[in-house]
């Protein structure tokens, strides 16, 4: 199953360009509504418990941008990309309504370790958290939630793959565990790859987002190229 997603990211410059460099993080798109993040990787979506993980890209845009912006979906703490955030309660109820209902395109891109064959496929494995082994992920046929991946061949660089990613669902390390029941674990995964060592990073990266507007109803979409 092919999948082909592009578009051009919306660029802000003046003020909100410098609010960036004070973040740690783009901001690609913003209204009074919602806004759009280029999340690095190494950073957590939102607070954790300890205090030492209280650094998240949700505490930062409370406390430089405002503090009503509310956590509408998540990515890993591995993982860089396009995330968005809502600036007040009815615009967090549409978006995570779209979210629910699987009306948001989200596309990822990854580096995959050897070279995945055929040039696209899907894997429909069900996966559950595994609480012996935290903060893994494992497939479980018998208690593990539906999870679907849809997987597309970009290019084969060296011994890796570039590979699209589409998550139908949105599990938990749904990407990474999927990858890995492939044999083909992203190249620097420390929880699922064989041999991560020396890796600078998870190459997963949330390239590609599309969500209707939550206030006026239009199609939006940004990219953003993997730095990676």
């Amino acid at each position: 199953m092919a999948l082909n997603f592009s578009a051009s990211p919306d660029k802000l410059d003046g003020p909100f360009a410098e609010l960036g460099v004070t973040l740690g993080f783009e901001i690609v798109y913003i209204d009074e509504d919602m806004l759009i993040i280029d999340k690095p990787a190494g950073l957590l979506s939102v607070p954790g418990r300890l205090p030492e993980n209280f650094d998240s890209v949700a505490l930062r845009l409370q406390h430089e941008l405002d503090a009503q912006i509310r956590t509408v979906h998540r990515l890993d703490q591995d993982t860089s990309g396009l995330m968005v955030y809502a600036r007040h309660a009815d615009a967090h109820r549409e978006l995570s309504r779209q979210f629910h209902d699987r009306e948001v395109d989200k596309m990822y891109q990854a580096l995959l370790l050897g070279h995945l064959q055929p040039a696209s496929g899907e894997v429909r494995l069900p996966l559950r958290y595994d609480p012996e082994h935290k903060p893994r992920h494992i497939v479980d046929p018998v208690h593990g939630k539906s999870a679907l991946t849809l997987w597309t061949v970009c290019a084969y660089e060296g011994d890796t793959t570039r590979v699209d990613l589409c998550p139908y669902t949105g599990r938990s390390h749904q990407l990474r565990v999927h990858m890995q029941s492939l044999g083909h674990a992203i190249r620097g995964d420390r929880l699922y790859a064989p041999s991560w060592e020396g890796e600078s990073r998870l190459c997963l990266h949330a390239r590609y987002l599309a969500l209707t507007h939550p206030d006026d109803g239009r199609r939006l979409q940004w990219h953003s190229p993997p730095p990676f």
